[in-house]
């Protein structure tokens, strides 16, 4: 419990951290947006000046080298000169805008959106307006913080991602040695009470009470079967459907109460699926434990095998408690359960044989609280 906790204050902790890394980042880029568009304000108002200063002065005046060196370096910036709303002068425009007036009206438009116009009075009572834009430096910079959102995400992805991943691995490993562990503790008792039941066939107990014992031991050596197999690449054969199926099926049917009604449909004919038969009937007992165990082991259970051109379905229906629409998915996830004991793993291995070890497919169907549920199971035809 307490590892559980501290891991989620290092959680929350680093989550915070990053927060506050990305916010400090965030607005630094601003800060330094502001301070770059300052340093263009004040280069348009030395722009300015030296375009006064220029038009002032004697054109063979060494006093106006220097203005003329400043309005010349100006390359990046998009400027319009105007007087009484009319362009007199443009710099670092596309050809494309200059060449139809439509456009260049529009790029203005935009520009005195962007910035305040710097007023030149160039004579006693004439005045130009320079209206100017942000430099190609300077947009490319307002898309940097989006950048650098997508980056951060994308590396939290592909963390999380590996997290998740590592942490699946982790559960598959543990399953699959614990399910190997319980196979091998089994195997030793089960030998014994091999061994106990050719004395009792010897000592001449009675011939069903025998029968019943060994369908009980086939039983045992069918679970060890199983485990045995959880981790490893199973082995699959073409195999008739309904016939692996009502097998198990009967046998579920025989071992629980009379309260619980038992009802199954199949079509007669062969049916060929992908199967290994000991992961099959562990995911129709699995089912049909669940459903009587959400019928509280009374009620009506039925188990109806459909087909069509590519698929062959198998609906186990029950009249139990019923799953609300927001539990759908969870009830295959590992651990839960709404029962008080129990690990939750059922469906979750149920799902791991369908999908990962039969290709198929399981989804709750459909289910009414109260009313019942009904657990699919599809696989591909042969």
């Amino acid at each position: 419990m307490q590892f559980s906790e501290s891991r989620n204050v290092t959680r929350w902790f680093l989550i915070l951290t990053s927060f506050v890394i990305v916010s400090l980042i965030l607005w630094n880029t601003y800060t330094f947006f502001q301070i770059f568009k300052n340093e263009e304000k004040l280069k348009m108002e030395l722009w300015a000046e030296s375009l006064k200063t220029v038009n002032n002065a004697n054109l063979e005046s060494d006093e106006i080298e220097l203005p003329l060196q400043i309005i010349n370096n100006n390359k990046t910036i998009p400027i319009i000169l105007t007087e009484n709303d009319t362009i007199i002068n443009q710099r670092n425009i596309d050809e494309n805008i200059i060449s139809k007036k439509e456009k260049l009206d529009q790029f203005l438009e935009k520009l005195k959106k962007e910035n305040n116009p710097i007023i030149i009075e160039y004579n006693p009572g004439k005045y130009w307006y320079l209206y100017y834009g942000n430099s190609s430096l300077l947009n490319k910079l307002k898309y940097y913080p989006i950048a650098l959102i997508l980056i951060i995400f994308l590396f939290t992805a592909l963390v999380y991602n590996y997290y998740r991943s590592t942490k699946i691995a982790t559960q598959n490993k543990l399953w699959a040695g614990m399910a190997k562990e319980t196979a091998h503790q089994i195997g030793t008792p089960l030998s014994s009470l091999i061994g106990w039941l050719e004395i009792l066939k010897m000592e001449n107990v009675e011939e069903n009470t025998i029968k019943e014992i060994e369908k009980d031991i086939t039983r045992l050596q069918t679970i060890t079967d199983r485990f045995s197999k959880v981790g490893s690449e199973p082995v699959l054969e073409k195999l008739d459907l309904v016939t692996e199926t009502i097998q198990s099926f009967d046998y579920l049917k025989s071992r629980f109460s009379k309260q619980v009604e038992f009802s199954f449909s199949a079509p007669t004919k062969t049916i060929l699926v992908n199967l290994n038969p000991t992961l099959h009937s562990w995911t129709i007992e699995n089912l049909v434990k669940n459903a009587i165990d959400a019928m509280k082991g009374r009620g009506k259970l039925s188990l109806t095998i459909i087909e069509d051109e590519k698929e062959v379905k198998i609906l186990v229906t029950d009249s139990g408690k019923g799953i609300p629409k927001n539990q759908f998915k969870k009830v295959f996830e590992p651990g839960f359960t709404t029962k008080k004991r129990g690990w939750g793993l059922g469906l979750s291995l149920t799902k791991r044989i369908v999908e990962e070890y039969h290709k198929g497919k399981i989804r709750v169907y459909q289910s009414e609280v109260d009313k019942g549920t009904t657990m699919l199971v599809s696989f591909k035809k042969v």
